[in-house]
C-alpha cells in the first residue's frame, strides 16, 4: 500500500519542495494551503484549522504516515496575531487533530519547522512564551497587542520568534507520548531560505535589514535552497531515521552555533 503524506503550507517554498521530494520517495501526497492546494484553509483561524483536519482525515482515509508542517507567516505579516496564529496555533491544530491517523499508519513520524530565529529571544520565564504553551491564543494576541512602546515596533518580529520557539517547545512536549504511541515526532530549524516568504521579509521596511543581515557563516552560500531543507525533512520524516525523536535539528549554515557557541 503506498504511504500517505500531509503537508501544510504546501504550495511554495519549503512545502511545496517537501511534497516535491516525498512524491519522488513514493508517497501520496496531500498538501493544504491557503490556495492551490489539495485542502484550501487558513490556519489562522479556528474554522480553518478544523476544516483541514476534517479534510486530511477524509482524504487520507483516517491513515496518515507522514505529516509534515510547513504553514508559517514571516515577520512582516499584518496583523501580527496572525503570525502567532499560524506558526503555532495552526501547527499544534494539526498535530493533535491528526494524531489518531498517524497512530494508524505504518512506522508514521511527523515533522514541525521552526526557526533557527526561535533561539534569538529569551523565553525562560517568559509569559507570552507560557501563554502559547497553555494554549491560550487570545492571552497570546492580547500581549502582541500590547507591547511596551519600546518593542512595538519589533512586533512582528517577537511574534515570529516566540511562535517558532514555542513550536519547537511543542514538540519537545509531546515527545514521550507521541513515541509511546509509536508515532516519532521532530522539529527542523533552518535559517535564511530563499522563499518567497524571505523575498517578502526582505522587501519589508521595518525587518529587510535584519533579514538582509541574518546569514549564514559559510564561505560558499549564505542562504538554503527550499531543496536542501526538504531533503533533511525528507531524511527525518523517513525510515532511515528511526531513533531520531523529540529533536530540534538546525539546518541554518551555522548561524546557531556562529552566535551562540556556548550554548546546545
Amino acid at each position: 500500500m503506498k504511504k500517505t503524506a500531509i503537508v501544510s503550507g504546501a504550495a511554495s517554498g519549503i512545502g511545496a519542495a517537501v511534497c516535491e521530494q516525498l512524491r519522488h520517495a513514493g508517497l501520496r501526497v496531500i498538501g493544504i494551503d491557503l490556495r492551490n492546494s489539495d485542502i484550501c484553509a487558513d490556519l489562522a483561524t479556528a474554522s480553518g484549522r478544523a476544516y483541514a483536519v476534517e479534510a486530511a482525515l477524509c482524504l487520507s482515509e483516517k491513515r496518515i504516515d507522514t505529516l509534515v508542517c510547513c504553514a508559517g507567516l514571516g515577520p512582516q505579516a499584518e496583523p501580527v496575531a496572525q503570525i502567532a496564529a499560524v506558526n503555532y496555533f495552526g501547527v499544534t491544530a494539526l498535530l493533535d487533530g491528526l494524531f489518531e491517523a498517524l497512530q494508524a499508519g505504518c512506522r508514521a513520524s511527523a515533522v514541525v519547522v521552526s526557526s533557527s530565529s526561535a533561539t534569538l529571544q529569551a523565553w525562560e520565564g517568559n509569559p507570552l512564551r507560557q501563554a502559547y504553551l497553555d494554549g491560550d491564543e487570545a492571552a497570546v494576541q492580547a500581549m502582541l497587542a500590547n507591547l511596551p512602546p519600546d518593542l512595538a515596533p519589533q512586533a512582528g518580529f517577537i511574534a515570529y520568534a516566540s511562535s517558532k520557539n514555542a513550536v519547537a517547545c511543542a514538540v519537545r512536549q509531546r515527545a514521550a507520548s507521541w513515541g509511546r504511541a509509536g508515532v516519532r515526532l521532530n522539529a527542523v530549524a533552518p535559517g535564511a531560505v530563499q522563499t518567497p516568504l524571505l523575498e517578502a521579509g526582505l522587501a519589508d521596511a521595518r525587518y529587510g535589514e535584519g533579514i538582509r543581515n541574518f546569514i549564514a557563516p559559510l564561505s560558499t552560500r549564505a542562504r538554503a535552497e527550499p531543496a536542501d531543507i526538504a531533503a533533511l525533512i525528507g531524511f527525518v520524516a523517513s525510515d532511515s531515521a528511526p531513533f531520531i525523536h523529540g529533536s530540534v535539528v538546525f539546518a541554518d549554515g551555522g548561524i546557531d552555533a556562529a552566535m551562540r557557541p556556548h550554548h546546545f
